[in-house]
């Protein structure tokens, strides 16, 4: 499977929650997936799209099987997504959230999946993941659950091997360690002069020891 970018993903996502929340105004223009992409609420991160980019990436989600150019009739062209000849409501309302708004919990799925499709509770979102894992070409992983979280994220794989968030030795420091850290700093590169200053001091005094040492 070839990977989708951060812009397909968008567009991808917008397509199946589209169809799913208001299946009368499906397939999408152009202008309305547009405005599906870059809508404000149910987004993270919020994105500004234009046409040419909704365009570049209908193209390439074209290429790749995920989109296509719907076949009914009008004046203007509608597109729509290719994974419901595969994945059932449940799995799509899944998929949907996690290409909209990127790694969630369970919890979090169940809840912002409900407007696409009920889920009687946790179970039932854990068993859709479940089987999303199951397909030849797996669409969901379970992250590692991270220093300072409560719960495993789950993410798709439509755009490859998730990037972890950054280890704890890795994060940013705090105010006042980077405080700490600064005089640290400061007092290592004072003594490191001191050092050096006691160093010329005696070199200089061993040349005096030995110009008073000739005339002696």
């Amino acid at each position: 499977m070839i990977p989708v970018n951060e812009t397909e993903a968008r567009i991808l996502g917008a397509l199946i929650e589209k169809e799913l929340t208001t299946p009368e105004y499906y397939p999408l223009t152009l202008n309305s997936l547009t405005n599906a992409c870059n809508q404000k609420s149910n987004r993270d991160p919020v994105m500004a799209l234009e046409e040419v980019d909704i365009v570049r990436g209908l193209d390439k989600l074209r290429m790749k099987g995920f989109a296509r150019l719907s076949g009914e009739g009008g004046r203007v062209p509608k597109y729509c997504h290719c994974l419901g000849e595969k994945l059932a409501p449940p799995e799509l309302a899944v998929i949907a959230e996690l290409l909209l708004r990127g790694p969630q919990t369970l919890g979090e799925l169940r809840t912002r999946s409900e407007r696409m499709s009920p889920f009687t509770d946790i179970a039932a979102v854990e068993e859709v993941l479940a089987d999303l894992q199951k397909y030849e070409v797996q669409l969901v992983a379970l992250l590692p659950r991270q220093p300072g979280q409560k719960e495993h994220r789950y993410a798709h794989l439509l755009s490859g091997e998730p990037q972890h968030p950054q280890s704890e030795r890795q994060s940013t420091p705090e105010p006042a360690r980077l405080k700490v850290m600064a005089e640290d700093e400061r007092i290592t590169a004072l003594e490191s002069e001191v050092a050096a200053l006691r160093e010329e001091v005696a070199s200089l005094r061993g040349i005096v020891a030995e110009f008073k040492a000739q005339f002696e």
